[in-house]
């Protein structure tokens, strides 16, 4: 054999065109991995808006199951804080953000365990989830996590929970 048959490798040529292919695939790839973040953060929001909406769900329920027609301070069978405070009910049954300590502590007592972290707007640092800001029956949590504005509100008036995603 001589020496020519015994090397083999790749040509420049071959080397070029495996090059032009990984570029073409990376140029496809990229922008959908760019998206899979945003994705994941309005997920995030509406998971989250849904899993408060199942809390206001769940006091109301129980309200009801009580027996109850009016506003309650606590409403029985819902909970067992630490704080030893209960969910508060409008007259309609709703999760009542005006008694006890505001929106944050009704986002805790809601969405319970693994909730993602909530802080008052007023003296809120960089390290919470969601800023709460309570506006007479309404509080609006702010996603911080993205930088974009995006809100979930509850209104303790008709016990409704919308999202608002920029």
């Amino acid at each position: 054999m001589n020496s020519k048959q015994k090397q083999k490798g790749f040509t420049l040529i071959e080397l070029v065109v495996v090059i032009a292919i990984l570029a073409i695939l990376a140029a496809f790839a990229l922008p959908r991995f760019a998206q899979l973040s945003e994705q994941a953060h309005r997920s995030s929001i509406q998971g989250t808006a849904g899993a408060l909406s199942a809390g206001v769900a769940l006091v109301k329920a129980q309200w009801v199951t009580n027996g109850s027609t009016a506003a309650v301070a606590s409403v029985e069978g819902f909970g067992d804080f630490a704080d030893g405070t209960g969910v508060a009910a409008t007259d309609d049954g709703w999760p009542d953000p005006t008694q006890g300590d505001g929106c944050t502590a009704l986002w805790d007592k809601l969405l319970q365990s693994n909730a993602p972290s909530v802080a008052p707007a007023a003296n809120a640092d960089d390290s919470a989830d969601y800023w709460a800001t309570a506006d007479g029956t309404e509080c609006e949590y702010e996603y911080q996590l993205d930088g974009e504005g995006s809100t979930i509100t509850y209104d303790s008036a008709d016990g409704s929970v919308t999202t608002n995603i920029n």
